[in-house]
């Protein structure tokens, strides 16, 4: 997603001389361009990455619209008190973004790794989360944060080649003509499903969230989890503050049956090795034949 990253900061700071770019060092081989057409728009701060996220609510305070960008965990957790206390309280239009969200940097380990800034992001005051499915999501969600007055937080990773409808908060992706339980996923993690055989595709309604805070339900959701009774969910991200947390204390409120609930996350490293991040995505069940074992077992 980094082209399609890079491409729509330079539509958008064409279009609007308040956008500025910042990096902690980050964009080798990806940024060039950006760092080309917005001039002395592009700041590189160093390996300081606190010091970006103040610099940003100070250049937010001055009317302009900063993105800050860098490896996930080094632009979310290391600066983690400035985005709290400089930008978040101060409701400033800080736009944060993160390449190689959950395993995407692989075989780097957990240093790289970030199972847990959707939950750590959106807990924080006026935050708004944006989790790309597409390379096309990318410039349509960053236009949304460019528009939007509050702090956000956009989550890259690799691109799925399923077409889907437009960006938006919610999209059905997928209904499987013996459909049997529902699927609810975030991020290109639900690419995985597709890889699946028939026998379970065919079995599965899937549904796409992409953006948090999350207020309710649609009703099509609502409906199919309750004539099947069943939901999984699937996201690369730690349990704990994760999407089925979310859906959960939603479904709690709206639910009036029961019905039984399947939660693939991100539990770190079992075996404590590390790999790519198919290899990561297997070990926590969320791909490849571990994926197709623990669904077909949900099903049966």
């Amino acid at each position: 997603m980094r082209k399609e990253f890079a491409d729509a900061v330079v539509r958008l700071a064409q279009n609007d001389e308040r956008v500025l770019f910042l990096t902690g060092d980050l964009g080798f081989m990806a940024l060039e361009k950006v760092r080309e057409i917005l001039g002395e728009r592009f700041i590189n701060v160093g390996v300081a990455e606190q010091n970006m996220a103040s610099i940003a609510a100070g250049l937010a305070h001055e009317g302009f619209i900063p993105i800050i960008y860098s490896i996930s965990p080094f632009v979310t957790l290391r600066p983690y008190e400035q985005i709290r206390n400089d930008i978040c309280l101060h409701k400033l239009p800080v736009k944060i973004v993160a390449n190689g969200g959950g395993y995407g940097y692989g075989i780097m380990g957990s240093s790289h790794h970030n199972i847990e800034d959707i939950g750590s992001m959106r807990i924080l005051p006026d935050m708004k989360v944006f989790v790309p499915f597409t390379g096309s999501d990318v410039g349509a969600a960053l236009e949304k944060m460019i528009s939007d007055p509050m702090p956000n937080y956009l989550r890259l990773n690799l691109a799925s080649n399923q077409p889907t409808a437009g960006f938006a908060q919610w999209r059905k992706l997928a209904a499987g003509a013996d459909r049997r339980a529902v699927v609810v996923g975030t991020g290109s993690v639900v690419e995985n499903l597709s890889k699946l055989p028939e026998s379970v595709t065919g079995q599965l309604e899937v549904w796409l969230l992409s953006e948090f805070p999350v207020r309710e339900l649609p009703a099509g959701l609502t409906e199919a989890i309750t004539t099947t009774r069943k939901l999984i969910t699937i996201e690369e991200h730690q349990g704990q503050c994760g999407m089925h947390e979310t859906l959960a204390s939603l479904l709690l409120k709206t639910l009036t049956v029961p019905i039984g609930y399947h939660t693939l996350y991100a539990s770190g490293y079992p075996s404590g090795k590390y790999g790519s991040q198919a290899w990561h995505q297997e070990e926590n069940s969320l791909g490849g034949n571990a994926l197709l074992e623990s669904l077909t077992e949900f099903l049966s």
